[in-house]
C-alpha cells in the first residue's frame, strides 16, 4: 500500500525529498556501495535537484559512487537505425541529466568528488533489455523519482494501456503524452515537432528493480492524476501513475493544489492511498 504525503508547497516538498536523497547517498557511501537514483527529466523534479545541490554545497561529500539512472529519452524520427536524439537537442534527457543534475551536484562538492562521467545512464534503443539487466546487476535502484503526465497519467513514456510486465523498450508516444510535452518543452512550438517515439523504462523496471519510489505531483494541473492515483489501491493500466501501488516502499508526494488537502491535514495526517 502506498502512502500519500502532502506538503505545504512545492518548495517544501523539494527540500524534504532532497534530504532523503542526500541521506541515501551518505548511507550507501558508509556501506561501500553504489547509490542508484532513478530520475525523470522535465519540470516536476527540478526543484528537488536544485535543493540537493544546495545541501551538497552546505555539506560536501564524495559522489563517485552515485549513479544517475535516467528513465527515458526521445528517439530521432529520421529514417535509419533507431537512435536517441542528439545530446545537444533541448529535449535530450541525457542533456538534462548532465546540465541539471550531474554538473550542478559535482560543482557543489568540488573537484575530484563529483559524479563520474560514465555514471549517467540512459537506455540504449539498440538493446533495451540490457538496461534492466544493468540495473539489476548493480543491485537495483535505491530510490526512483517519478513524475506523472497531467492529462493521461503517463510515467516515463509508458502510455495508457501498457502492461505491468513490460520492461525497458522502445515505445510510441501517446498523443496525449506528446501534448503534455509541448508544455514541458515550449521550443517544440507545434505537436508535429514533438518526437513520436521514445526509449523508456517499463512498469516492470520501476516496480521490480526499485527499492523505494516517490511519485511527485504538484500544482493544480496535476490534480486529475493525483485523484486517479488516490482513488485506487492497485495498478490500473489505463493510468500508469498507479505503478506506485505495485512498487515497494512507494509514496505519492504532492501539495494542496494537486491534492485538494489542507496544509494542516498535510502536516499532521499522512495517509494510505485509497483510504
Amino acid at each position: 500500500m502506498s502512502l500519500l504525503k502532502v506538503y505545504p508547497d512545492a518548495e517544501a516538498l523539494g527540500a524534504a525529498l532532497a534530504a532523503e536523497i542526500v541521506t541515501g547517498i551518505a548511507v550507501a557511501a558508509a556501506q561501500g556501495r553504489r547509490y542508484l537514483l532513478g530520475c525523470p527529466g522535465g519540470r516536476s523534479l527540478v526543484g528537488t535537484y536544485e535543493a540537493v545541490a544546495g545541501l551538497l554545497r552546505s555539506a560536501p561529500m564524495d559522489l563517485a559512487h552515485v549513479v544517475i539512472v535516467m528513465m527515458d529519452d526521445y528517439l530521432d524520427d529520421a529514417p535509419g537505425p533507431v537512435r536517441r536524439v542528439p545530446t545537444d537537442a533541448l529535449h535530450s534527457c541525457e542533456r538534462f541529466a548532465r546540465l541539471r543534475i550531474a554538473e550542478p551536484w559535482s560543482r557543489a562538492v568540488g573537484p575530484w568528488h563529483g559524479i563520474q562521467d560514465d555514471h549517467v545512464w540512459v537506455p540504449d534503443p539498440g538493446d533495451p533489455p540490457r538496461y534492466d539487466e544493468r540495473i539489476s546487476a548493480a543491485g537495483g535502484i535505491d530510490l526512483f523519482l517519478l513524475a506523472t503526465g497531467a492529462s493521461d497519467g503517463h510515467v516515463a513514456f509508458n502510455p495508457p494501456g501498457c502492461d505491468l510486465t513490460e520492461g525497458t523498450r522502445v515505445v510510441r508516444l501517446a498523443e496525449s503524452t506528446r501534448r503534455d510535452n509541448l508544455v514541458t518543452f515550449p521550443h517544440f512550438g507545434t505537436l508535429d515537432q514533438v518526437p513520436r517515439r521514445g526509449i523508456s523504462v517499463g512498469p516492470a523496471t520501476i516496480a521490480g528493480l526499485s527499492k523505494r519510489v516517490r511519485l511527485v505531483a504538484t500544482g493544480a494541473e496535476k490534480a486529475r492524476s493525483v485523484a486517479r492515483v488516490v482513488a485506487t489501491t492497485r495498478w490500473e493500466p489505463d493510468w500508469p501513475a498507479t505503478i506506485v501501488h505495485a512498487s515497494r516502499q512507494a509514496e505519492l508526494w504532492t501539495d494542496p493544489a494537486a491534492s485538494g488537502s489542507t496544509v494542516a491535514e498535510a502536516a499532521n495526517h499522512p495517509r494510505q492511498l485509497g483510504s
